[in-house]
């Protein structure tokens, strides 16, 4: 029978967090990974009285797509340049010598190119050295679902020099079953390595976990709803997907209207989902799809974030010509039977909706019915309108999470100090967070209070508005193609005083979260 009650979050009563992604993190390898910068920050946060850290979809990314976090070669797979260096020596699986040689990396910026090239030789290395246990190996390889046609699908990318599929020979293209056995055969080695960068990569993500757990930090994890089209995800299911059969090119494409970040909108030229197919094998695949999505990501994290949970309601359909998102339409999306479905098939979800942007009474009345959580921005909550819904004291409901800024944000510090706010705007905003002074470089921390005292369950901060940073160190800045995700934290920042600060801040508003029964302490 399927289920019909809302899910319940597990998220706290009162409780906070921080927002910085992996790749943020303080590193020698010139961007943060799973192994001791991970860890590192686990310790930081318990410090601060935190008890969450959020942070962006940890897939494989692409050069071509600016290494956007939210545009991966799969859904499900984990990014080889997040793998620790540290723990593959620590395993034995590469000398001392090959970090001894570790080149110069910037502590405030991620070279993508420059990381992979390194990255990519110590994994060459460890999985030359790699003696598995073949039991645990064949374990993980047998009960990985995505791990074949994942593992083709990169072997396949080197050997057509990073080609998109759709360009590939069309038997491979269209995946041609007797060409598919053929090529894994021809490709075996290469499989084999791509296997290895993955039972790696999640055997590190579990000594993540057991880290967290010990620190008493919950993760929270981000699903976008939507893949590139250059990804696994679409080559292995392209029934579910609006492409063209004969040229493979999708006929519509994601995005959203013009908004608060675009005039043009924006374009994101994501193939969509089927949602409005009537064929029922094409359905049950789309949300058999889903379910084994959400079920990889709540094994890997406590809570997920859904990036543009409106898409679930209705969607904003461009056709795939259109070079801006103004011309496209709003198709209805598979709503809470959807839900219901996957509820029936996991469980209740514990789910953050992300209800941004243009939201209607029909999107609100979807996130409630399924009991999610949705988002407050404080950056959004000062214009002209009192009636303003993301000003904290006008929230009707504690169940949101609440954030000063996201990703796609500027960092406080930087929107503030910006010309987009006049200085009567900026005058009343420092008013409406209790402060009279003219210390404009403390609005961070203005902010930060003032999301602490709402009734806002949770609230996340990006770790640039913890250290009070400028528009320079901004993660990502939406309708741009390039110089975003690069943002890096430098050791040196994150000292004993801020997390005391935080901290204090923290227990003074009843954030801070408890120690679990079995942690030994009273």
């Amino acid at each position: 029978m399927m289920r019909q009650t809302p899910a319940t979050s597990d998220l706290p009563q009162r409780g906070s967090g921080i927002l910085a992604h992996i790749t943020s993190l303080p590193s020698p390898y010139g961007i943060g990974d799973l192994g001791f910068p991970s860890h590192t920050f686990l310790e930081f946060l318990s410090r601060a009285g935190q008890g969450y850290w959020q942070f962006l979809p940890t897939g494989p990314g692409s050069p071509v797509f600016d290494n956007s976090p939210y545009m991966s070669s799969s859904a499900f797979a984990g990014s080889p340049l997040l793998i620790s260096p540290d723990l593959l020596l620590k395993e034995g699986l590469i000398q001392e010598t090959s970090l001894a040689s570790t080149p110069a990396f910037s502590e405030y910026n991620v070279d993508f190119q420059k990381v992979a090239a390194f990255k990519g030789r110590l994994l060459q290395e460890a999985f030359t050295n790699f003696s598995p246990d073949l039991q645990k190996f064949t374990d993980f390889k047998i009960n990985t679902p995505w791990l074949d046609d994942y593992t083709l699908f990169m072997a396949l990318k080197e050997e057509f020099h990073n080609q998109g599929w759709f360009d590939w020979p069309a038997e491979i293209a269209t995946r041609n079953p007797e060409t598919l056995t053929a090529l894994r055969t021809k490709h075996h080695e290469r499989i084999e390595y791509y296997a290895f960068e993955q039972f790696e990569f999640f055997r590190q993500w579990q000594l993540l976990q057991i880290k967290a757990k010990k620190e008493n930090i919950k993760l929270i994890g981000d699903i976008p709803i939507y893949v590139g089209w250059d990804s696994v995800d679409v080559w292995a299911n392209q029934e579910i997907f609006t492409l063209d059969p004969q040229s493979l090119r999708p006929t519509h494409v994601a995005g959203v209207p013009p908004d608060y970040f675009s005039k043009t909108g924006q374009r994101w030229g994501n193939p969509l989902y089927r949602w409005q197919t009537r064929d029922q094998d094409v359905e049950k695949k789309l949300t058999d799809w889903w379910i084994e999505r959400f079920r990889a990501v709540l094994q890997m994290v406590d809570t997920a974030r859904i990036d543009h949970f409106r898409g679930f309601e209705s969607y904003w359909s461009i056709p795939e010509e259109e070079e801006t998102a103004i011309q496209g339409e709003w198709l209805k999306g598979p709503g809470k039977l959807f839900f219901d479905k996957i509820f029936s098939a996991l469980g209740p979800l514990d789910i953050i909706a992300e209800d941004l942007g243009i939201i209607t009474p029909e999107v609100t009345d979807l996130r409630r019915s399924l009991g999610f959580p949705g988002m407050k921005v404080l950056q959004f909550a000062f214009d002209d309108n009192p009636d303003n819904s993301f000003l904290p004291h006008n929230f009707t409901s504690p169940n949101y999470v609440v954030y000063t800024g996201t990703h796609d944000n500027d960092t406080t510090v930087g929107w503030f100090l910006s010309d987009h706010l006049s200085p009567s705007l900026k005058q009343r905003i420092k008013k409406i967070a209790n402060q009279q002074d003219d210390n404009h470089s403390a609005i961070h921390r203005d902010l930060i209070y003032l999301a602490m005292s709402s009734i806002g369950r949770l609230t996340i901060f990006p770790l640039q508005d913890i250290l009070g940073f400028g528009s320079d160190c901004r993660m990502n800045s939406p309708g741009t193609r390039e110089g975003n995700w690069t943002w890096r934290c430098a050791p040196r920042f994150l000292t004993d005083s801020v997390s005391s600060w935080l901290r204090d801040e923290t227990m003074l508003f009843g954030r801070c979260p408890r120690k679990p029964l079995n942690s030994g302490k009273s």
